[in-house]
């Protein structure tokens, strides 16, 4: 029997890996010539990789309760985990893949916001995060220290600026013991049917790894995003992210906006070393053609675009996640085609010849796995706190709780530094127009409760 092309043979088991707070602009495979994730960027090279991938959530919570539940907000009966066990595969995962505090739940071991009918089995990957004895960093506070003794930690309000170097191997790291795990499944399950996840929790903070990882991204040698004159004047209020440099003391200290592009370059060339240990054992165990692979993030990142940092906000640098899809028997290549991350339940469920839920919002992505050139929907919407954003071919509109708006030409401008919503320009009105009228339709289709 073939399903949609595809041998149903040949798909018996899915690996679905997810990095955390890991914006796609970051990765070779997007176009980055600094950091090395030569791991990544091989799967890559046997997937379909997607270009123009967003997330619908902007923080940890709302986009993996997204993705995992193919619902734009909120949740359903069914999730991703709980569709292949109940359809007798063995359904686990390792680490994060609902919500965790991190560090929090990373320090404790504990399960976070995971929903247990998810899996047949789960576990966690502790680690001692900040409290890794070695170099300590906060980088906003100008401290340096190696100290144990009052390190910025859970809950604690200048966590988000932590990095730490220390000598080791990386083998006491929760990605590595995430890595680990999932070898030992693949081992174990290898002649079964599976569904294995594998949530890394890097790049997100606190940026700790052995030195020889920032040893390869020195500060001094980052460059700083460009920074436009007067850029925040025609960004709404409600468009602002919380963490600026004019408002955080990280402002203060460029060479320390340094520093962080140098740990999360090598938070996220420690975890890609992670993901490259689970492939090799995937290829060893000669898994590979029957395994459909995913590689995806939650969200992205602000490394000081536009002054902003962290994420939580509806611009292109948090919005836009890498993800890669490779099918056993199916053409790798690259898709401008846009997509979101609530596609990956119905994608993954055609794919295994499982019936697509009731539930799903999201659009299966067979047709351009099948075809790159093709397109399954218009656009993709992301949402924050009232605000949300339409983003398709050539556009980005956003609008926000009140009435304010951002409206961006993506070709001309995509770093988002003018925005067109406050300019008196006959050139964009039209189009400003027709945005606003797709956006209320497309709204309109998800609720028809929905008012304009």
């Amino acid at each position: 029997m073939v399903l949609s092309g595809i041998a149903q043979s040949k798909v018996r088991n899915v690996l679905f890996l997810i990095s955390d707070d890991l914006k796609a602009s970051v990765l070779g495979c997007y176009g980055n010539e600094v950091c090395k994730t030569s791991n990544i960027d091989k799967l890559a090279s046997r997937s379909l990789v997607f270009e123009r991938a967003y997330c619908q959530g902007t923080s940890c919570n709302p986009s993996r309760t997204s993705l995992m539940h193919s619902r734009y907000m909120g949740k359903s009966d069914m999730n991703l985990g709980k569709l292949f066990r109940d359809n007798s595969y063995y359904s686990a995962r390792v680490g994060k893949i609902y919500h965790m505090r991190v560090p929090g739940d990373i320090i404790a071991g504990t399960d976070g916001l995971d929903i247990p009918s998810s899996w047949t089995e789960r576990f966690n990957s502790k680690g001692l995060e900040a409290h890794t004895p070695g170099d300590y960093a906060c980088l906003n506070l100008n401290i340096f220290t190696k100290e144990l003794e009052g390190r910025q930690s859970t809950k604690m309000p200048h966590r988000m600026f932590v990095t730490v170097s220390y000598d080791g191997d990386g083998s006491d790291q929760p990605d590595h013991k995430t890595s680990t795990k999932i070898i030992d499944l693949l081992r174990k399950h290898k002649d079964e049917p599976f569904f294995l996840a594998a949530g890394f929790v890097r790049p997100h903070y606190p940026m700790v790894q052995p030195k020889k990882y920032f040893d390869q991204y020195p500060y001094e040698k980052m460059k700083l995003p460009l920074q436009a004159p007067n850029d925040l004047q025609d960004i709404p209020k409600s468009g602002l992210a919380s963490t600026r440099s004019g408002t955080n003391s990280i402002g203060k200290y460029p060479e320390n906006q340094k520093r962080m592009w140098s740990g999360y370059y090598a938070s996220t060339q420690f975890m890609d070393e992670q993901v490259g240990r689970i492939l090799d054992e995937l290829d060893r165990l000669g898994l590979r053609d029957s395994t459909a692979i995913v590689f995806t993030s939650d969200h992205g990142y602000h490394l000081g675009e536009h002054t902003f940092w962290q994420k939580s906000n509806l611009h292109e640098e948090v919005l836009r996640v890498p993800l890669m899809i490779s099918v056993p028997g199916m053409k790798s290549g690259r898709t401008q085609s846009i997509v979101e991350l609530v596609d990956l339940m119905p994608t993954l469920a055609e794919i295994c010849d499982i019936n697509v839920p009731s539930t799903v919002q999201g659009k299966s992505l067979l047709p351009v796995l099948k075809n790159h050139s093709v397109s399954v929907k218009e656009g993709a919407l992301s949402f924050h706190r009232g605000g949300i954003s339409y983003r398709v071919n050539g556009w980005s509109y956003t609008r926000y709780k009140g009435g304010a708006e951002e409206f961006y030409d993506m070709k001309k401008d995509p770093e988002q530094f003018l925005n067109l919503a406050s300019q008196d320009d006959n050139k964009y009105i039209s189009q400003l127009k027709k945005m606003r009228s797709n956006f209320d339709k497309r709204l309109k289709i998800l609720d028809p409760k929905a008012k304009k």
